[in-house]
């Protein structure tokens, strides 16, 4: 489960002003009047959020940063491929616009993402590839690859869809995915159908490496739980000279299928999809070794339990072994194996365990001296870096004291410098360090209080910052290694946010259930009389690896809540225990008993709230999307006497019906704990409803399906309770495009205006 509809995230500052915000940059604007801001407004085109350069990529020697650049309007629009030559600054075309439309069907500046936008769909695909050599480019589009040759900018077509019989498109048995470039530039390698295929680039020979993948038996190609729950982003990886392909099989066939009807067809057209539910069966993964030119596949000794998460793959410098992690079903225990791909026997390298759970990163890096690897690891309750021998002996702890690692973003082994990316300075931001390996000589890089995502250079020498505050849309920036700021790649200046006059919220702490401090948020209304009383609408996420009190860019969620600011709501967010940035400790204490916990700190900040003056206790509303579609439920359900009406977006209303991964690894089986389950759960409470309640589900949502809000409905039903249901047919877990967006959004506004 991923925290909420297209990962927005409502985010303050601390009682600060922000005074170079956006907002701030326009003094006139506090001298008229405040445009009043629309749903319809919020959610069409052109966004509010500004225009992010997309298909930002570094050339290996990394002298080029390239990007995509839209030009012209409407059906006059053309993308071309640019460069910027980071040491001079200067920017050039590096593919015109006609060479890269004969190649990208429509390609955009923006690509589309699914609606669904969970598994693998919530990944934009890459449209391009660097070449090894930084002296060509793979250009990608469904069904064909082409090989892009910068000098002679010239390009030759390396693959096409196969047709059927009957002379049309071969279907999914044609469509190719995950493209890559083997590290000596002489292959191309992608997943056809359910198999891996190889082209060599000189001679535009094909080959089929794997055989025998089909939809029950994936070569090379992730399920959809895999990387929806484990965060993994393909099923198979190049050996570092070349020679080999490490890749999972899926093996899918004890897994449960399920049905996502069409209701806008006819025929009642259904897509089944392969899902395991907490309890069910899981695919039986395994790891496998195969040479570029096909042959008999190595399996890799991975233990005697079957039942068990190959989380990540990785190659070892040497090309003789792979790194393999393997968690327990249980998700306590995580066992780092060296398998020698030759013989396929492993070895365990190094064991974490937690009593409760253990939270995977992608933080693991083999040195190229073949000496010592890094790890992360949340051992002393924080993540954390520590350094390796590669025989599995600790060498050193790297980072330490009480915050978090969130990512590491490069290594420099000539310098030997980690760049990492951490809580140091505040949860609620996220900002750039560098450390000695030796733990030495940590300093933060990014200087603007906010949240900081950098990407840097394969030289190490410079590096791309998208950085946005509460008030302040996302904008790009290239900056030397130093931290010293270098050029403007894109400003994105949205000079309409001024007429708005948006308020600044508030950042604050109030006190859990428990006294354990927690980071809130408060936005209060244009106009704003403290002799006044006015409603409160709380929103929430509340679940595991997510926040809404945070010092980044809202988006949507945030313009959202800008309006109802300017209608008159307060709006206040609270990140309960449970939620991310405050260290496995915080996380824990809902382990086997989900809502409880999260619900006994939410009412607590209510408590801090309805002692100001200016709180109508009597008005409180409360508002959250998946997870906190799920809190909204269960707060309506469990505390009808403090929140007179809430709004659910696709809620999982009963633990039962969300998939394995996730909900075990929080929960445990089932069968091992009824009574949580059934407690955890807002269908087994539906009975206690007393206020207003909407939800909003959409009938093809792959990840919390429909059926968690008809299994709510009927127990209602039962209960003759009444509640208002938006379905929005074919709609995946955001509910994301447009017309939907508004259609529910002009609903929900007008539901809380009435009922608060």
């Amino acid at each position: 489960m991923r925290p909420g509809p297209r990962r927005a995230r409502l985010c303050l500052a601390c009682f600060c002003l922000l005074a170079f915000s956006t907002v701030g940059v326009f003094p006139h604007a506090a001298e008229q009047a405040a445009k009043p801001l629309t749903v319809e407004r919020i959610y069409s085109q052109p966004s509010l959020s500004g225009r992010q350069t997309t298909g930002i990529a570094w050339s290996p020697d990394g002298r080029l940063l390239s990007y995509f650049e839209r030009r012209g309007q409407g059906r006059e629009a053309r993308t071309e491929l640019w460069a910027v030559e980071v040491a001079t600054g200067a920017r050039r075309v590096l593919v015109e616009a006609e060479k890269l439309q004969a190649v990208l069907a429509a390609p955009s500046a923006q690509p589309s993402t699914s609606g669904q936008q969970t598994g693998l769909g919530r990944i934009t695909p890459q449209r391009y590839l660097w070449a090894p050599k930084s002296n060509a480019l793979l250009l990608i589009s469904q069904g064909q690859l082409h090989w892009f040759d910068l000098k002679t900018q010239s390009g030759k077509k390396l693959t096409s869809a196969p047709l059927a019989e009957g002379g049309g498109p071969g279907g999914e048995a044609s469509a190719i995915s995950d493209p890559k470039i083997s590290p000596d530039g002489q292959w191309v390698s992608f997943v056809r159908g359910y198999d891996l295929h190889v082209v060599n680039v000189e001679t535009g020979r094909e080959r089929q490496v794997t055989t025998g993948g089909r939809e029950e038996l994936m070569n090379g190609r992730l399920d959809w739980v895999y990387p929806e729950e484990l965060d993994i982003r393909t099923a198979y990886w190049w050996s570092p000279d070349s020679k080999q392909m490490a890749f999972l099989q899926m093996d899918e066939r004890p897994v449960g299928k399920y049905p996502l009807v069409d209701y806008l067809s006819y025929t009642g057209k259904t897509e089944w999809m392969r899902y395991p539910k907490a309890g069910g069966a899981n695919p039986k993964v395994r790891v496998g070794v195969v040479g570029v030119t096909g042959g008999q596949v190595k399996w890799m000794d991975t233990g005697k339990e079957a039942d068990v998460y190959i989380a990540r793959v990785n190659w070892l410098q040497d090309s003789r072994r792979l790194a393999i992690q393997r968690l327990n079903r249980a998700q306590n225990k995580l066992d780092l194996l060296f398998a020698d791909t030759a013989t396929g026997r492993s070895q365990t390298a190094l064991t974490e365990e937690d009593k409760l759970w253990i939270n995977l990163s992608d933080d693991l890096h083999f040195f190229a001296d073949g000496q010592k690897f890094l790890w992360s690891s949340e051992r002393d309750g924080f993540r954390h870096l520590y350094l390796y021998e590669i025989g599995g002996k600790l060498q050193r702890q790297i980072t330490s004291e009480a915050w978090a690692v969130t990512d590491v973003v490069g290594i420099d082994e000539k310098q030997d410098l980690v760049y990492f990316t951490a809580t140091e300075k505040s949860p609620i931001e996220r900002h750039l360090y560098r450390i000695g390996l030796d733990g030495s000589g940590m300093k933060r890089l990014t200087r603007e209080d906010g949240t900081h995502s950098p990407n840097f250079s394969p030289d190490w020498q410079r590096y791309v910052d998208s950085y946005s505050n509460v008030m302040t849309p996302t904008r790009q920036d290239i900056y030397r290694a130093d931290g010293t700021h270098q050029l403007v790649l894109n400003e994105n200046k949205v000079e309409e946010l001024a007429s708005y006059r948006l308020r600044v919220p508030e950042f604050f702490t109030v006190a859990g259930a428990d006294g354990t401090t927690l980071h809130a948020m408060m936005l209060k209304p244009q106009g704003f009389d403290s002799t006044k009383k006015y409603p409160v609408i709380v929103y929430l996420y509340g679940g595991p690896h997510g926040q809404v009190v945070r010092n980044v860019w809202g988006g949507a969620n945030f313009l959202w809540h800008q309006m109802m600011a300017q209608k008159g709501y307060i709006i206040f967010s609270v990140d309960n225990r449970g939620t991310a940035a405050r260290g496995h400790a915080f996380e824990t204490p809902i382990h086997r008993r989900m809502g409880e916990v999260e619900l006994a700190d939410q009412l607590a900040a209510v408590d801090y709230l309805k002692s100001q003056p200016f709180v109508d206790g009597a008005r409180i509303g409360i508002w959250g999307w998946s997870y906190g579609g799920y809190m909204t439920c269960y707060a309506m359900l469990q505390a009808g006497d403090v929140f007179k009406a809430g709004f659910a977006g696709a809620p999982v209303t009963d633990w039962r019906q969300y998939d394995t991964i996730y909900t075990e690894r929080y929960m445990g089986l089932p069968k091992e704990n009824e009574a949580g389950y059934k407690q955890s759960s807002p269908a087994t409470h539906a009975a206690k409803l007393k206020g207003k309640l909407l939800i909003a589900h959409g009938t093809g949502d792959d990840n919390v399906h429909a059926a968690n809000t008809v299994e709510l409905i009927e127990e209602f039903i039962k209960a003759k309770k009444y509640v208002e249901v938006q379905i929005y047919p074919g709609r995946g877990h955001g509910v994301s495009d447009p017309t939907a967006r508004i259609h529910l959004f002009n609903r929900v506004t007008q539901f809380f205006l009435d009922s608060l």
